[in-house]
């Protein structure tokens, strides 16, 4: 997507006072200015306020015709998409490297037993644990983590399977599938990775029916959204040892509540949505944000375009 270059994109900042972003916008070219009339664009900080702060921005200043979101899920700020002829953009595929960095991590810790050593008291006999060597895996959706997530993979010479709504290859996959194929190739699973958009359609993608397709031997990660798992299904289907574990950096509900059966599950391991934390989001949100500054200044398509009716 791209519209008639601006030389110098008057951008907006919310909240304001936030030096990275207002760095990356003075570096590529674009004015920082108060949020005012003459704001063409605006970028939104990380958290509650700064989500709060947009929503009051664009009721009060129609004109601005760009909006970049600092996340990758977009479901917060659906009600605003219809406000105005504005572009929007957001950071999917901006922090694919440290989440898929920390899906490896799930998938390694989930294969070698960890959630169960890592509680223990006692030194554990026999040894338990399988390798990720030569595995079979699937990845469920097609952007930018599960790209990252296929080269982290490799050495390991997993086959992996790509499960999308494209039959468009993705590079690095053994195979691409689309999303109506999941059941035929959940049962050949050892490892199964969600990684696609919290979209209507996806929500409960994994559940009762399609967890026991999986061998009992398979663990699930989870770095996209909780509610893409049904949450209840994965618990019994851990306790009852249909599935050999579980990875979870996102869980349905969030935050999981003290107490829920998945805390204490030996079978399963929680990180509380921490795949990319701030220290590792603010330069690569900061890219982002000078990726489409340029675009806008030069007229060239944006990066990482919303699709209202996609959802992602």
């Amino acid at each position: 997507m791209s519209r008639d270059p601006i030389p110098e994109p008057a951008i907006s900042v919310v909240p304001e006072g936030d030096a990275v972003l207002e760095g990356a916008i003075r570096e590529a070219g674009g004015r920082v200015v108060p949020l005012s009339a003459e704001t063409e664009g605006i970028v939104c900080g990380h958290g509650r306020a700064a989500h709060d702060a947009l929503t009051d921005a664009l009721s009060a200043w129609a004109q601005v015709r760009w909006v970049q979101l600092p996340s990758a899920g977009i479901e917060a700020y659906a009600h605003l998409f219809g406000d105005g002829d504005r572009d929007w953009t957001c950071a999917k595929g901006a922090y694919a490297e440290p989440v898929a960095e920390h899906a490896l991590l799930l998938i390694l810790s989930c294969l070698r037993d960890l959630p169960h050593h890592a509680r223990t008291r006692t030194w554990l006999t026999p040894r338990t644990g399988r390798s990720l060597f030569d595995r079979r895996g699937v990845i469920i959706g097609g952007g930018g983590i599960a790209t990252e997530l296929l080269r982290m993979l490799a050495p390991f010479r997993v086959s992996t399977t790509i499960v999308r709504r494209s039959p468009v290859p993705v590079a690095g996959a053994d195979r691409t599938v689309t999303a109506d194929r999941l059941d035929e190739v959940l049962p050949e699973a050892d490892v199964v990775v969600v990684a696609a958009a919290s979209t209507a359609e996806t929500v409960r993608l994994l559940d009762a029916r399609r967890l026991a397709l999986l061998p009992p031997e398979a663990v699930i990660v989870n770095i996209a959204r909780g509610p893409l798992i049904d949450t209840d299904a994965l618990a019994d289907a851990l306790a009852a040892g249909r599935l050999a574990a579980a990875g979870l950096d996102v869980t349905d509900p969030e935050p999981l509540p003290d107490g829920h059966p998945l805390w204490s599950e030996p079978r399963c391991v929680i990180t509380s949505h921490h795949a990319d934390t701030e220290d590792m989001m603010s330069p690569l949100y900061a890219r982002r944000v000078r990726e489409n500054v340029r675009a806008l200044r030069d007229g060239t398509p944006l990066v990482g375009v919303v699709d209202p009716v996609a959802g992602y």
